[in-house]
Order: structure tokens, then sequence, then C-alpha cells
């Protein structure tokens, strides 16, 4: 696999195209590197200093990051914008993006992944975007208490950066629309739902949710977007035969 293998194989699995009219960033290849095989690719959520320097440090040839580092506007390469190109150049290390398309991807993106592991049934299209529904929602057969819903969202036991318990005990519906989507908790209420699963929260729908009696979990922005990387590092893996790693930066956020 060399560098236009690889991204054509991404523009023939995520809508890149088809979502460029609502999503500002700059999907696909973002910084080139030389020609050659690309024998190793490294996953991250950010495409940050620290991971482009344990992807390059770990030998691999590609990252692909969910944050890239151009968002649809022209960006001046000083600062740390310089370093980070300079050190993609100098290591010879491609970076490409993905944002919306892997967050909508029906299999792979982070809110099917967040889905699955919530146990959604009846999914249907969720959280709409300029018109693009980006998450899913159903059903919980059983039903799952809070408590429970929030171990599935986050397996590894750690806590969601806030939790407005406004809503039934036993929850039967949900919602989930990772990262920074908290204003989409007014879908969930015009839904009905028992519960919305997103990363970050906002003080604007405190007194919605109370209000209407949703319960609204916010995992973290990191935590809920881990998920469409690494599945994508598994595909490609299996796809092409090259190794992959995921590149573990967490924010905390």
């Amino acid at each position: 696999m060399d560098l236009r293998d690889f991204d054509a194989w991404l523009r023939s699995l995520l809508e890149i195209e088809a979502l460029s009219r609502v999503d500002d960033s700059l999907n696909g290849i973002q910084v080139g590197r030389s020609e050659g095989p690309i024998d190793c690719v490294a996953f991250a959520v950010d495409a940050s200093m620290e991971t482009m320097r344990r992807a390059a440090e770990a030998g691999a040839r590609a990252l692909m990051v969910h944050h890239g580092l151009f968002w649809g506007s022209a960006a001046r390469i000083t600062g740390s914008m310089r370093e980070r190109v300079k050190f993609l150049l100098d290591h010879d290390l491609a970076l490409a993006a993905c944002h919306l398309p892997l967050d909508k991807h029906p299999e792979l993106g982070n809110n099917a992944v967040l889905a699955r592991m919530l146990g959604l049934a009846d999914r249907k299209p969720f959280g709409l975007y300029h018109g693009v529904a980006l998450g899913f929602s159903g059903t919980l057969e059983p039903a799952l208490s809070l408590d429970e819903a929030i171990g599935r969202i986050l397996p590894d036991g750690s806590r969601p950066l806030s939790v407005l318990p406004f809503g039934p005990k036993t929850i039967r519906t949900a919602a989930v629309v990772s990262g920074g989507a908290a204003m989409e908790a007014f879908q969930a209420v015009e839904a009905g739902l028992d519960l919305y699963v997103t990363g970050e929260n906002s003080h604007s729908i405190y007194h919605g949710a109370l209000e209407a009696g949703l319960n609204v979990v916010a995992a973290g922005h990191y935590a809920t977007e881990v998920w469409g990387v690494k599945s994508l590092a598994e595909r490609l893996a299996a796809d092409f035969g090259v190794r992959t790693f995921f590149v573990d930066v967490p924010t905390g956020l």
C-alpha cells in the first residue's frame, strides 16, 4: 500500500466527498510523504505533537487522526503549527484526517461503536447537524439503570465528565452523538428519550433536560471519539495486511 492507495481506501470507505458541504475540516490526506510503500499506520484522536512523536518512534509511515490540522480556513504555518508540519516532513510521516464522516459511519464510526456498546436496538439515525444525522437512537432491552449505561460506554471504569440524572431510573430509550454535541440534547427531548450520551456538556441544556426529565451523560470528548479510529485501524490491517496501532493521548476532556 502506498499513499495513493491509502487515500483511495479512505475515500471509498467513508463519505468524505458527500459530507464536504457540512464538514469544514480538510478530510483526507493533509500532509503527504515521499513515494514508497506504507507498511505501518498509526491511528489517534488528535494531530498533536505528542501523537506525532509517538507514531514516528514506533515506525509509522502515516498517521490517521479524527481531528486534523486544517479546518476550513487558511492557517498560518507559524508557531506550533509550523513545528507540527516540520516534524511530519522531517520524519516523512504522512497525515490523514477524517472528522464527521468517521462520526457518521454506520459500522466503524464513533457513534456506531458507542451504540453497540450501549446495546441500542432498533437503531435509527439521530442528531441532525446541518441536516445530516451523525448519531443514533434506539431502544434498550433489557432496560438499564444510569450506572449500568455509564459502565457500558466507559468500560475502563472511568467516570463521565458530568452527569445530569434528570430522567427515568429505568432507561429504555437512548441516543448517542459523540464529541461536542451538547445542544443535540434538545433533539433527544423532542424525541422523548430517556438518555442522551455525548462527549461534552453545556450549561445551556441544564434546565431543558431537568424540566423534560432527560438523563444526560457527558462521557468526555476524547473518550467518545477513540472508537472510530480504533475500528478504522482494525479494518485497514484486515484489508491491506499492514501493521496498525493506536496512539493513546487522552486529554481528560
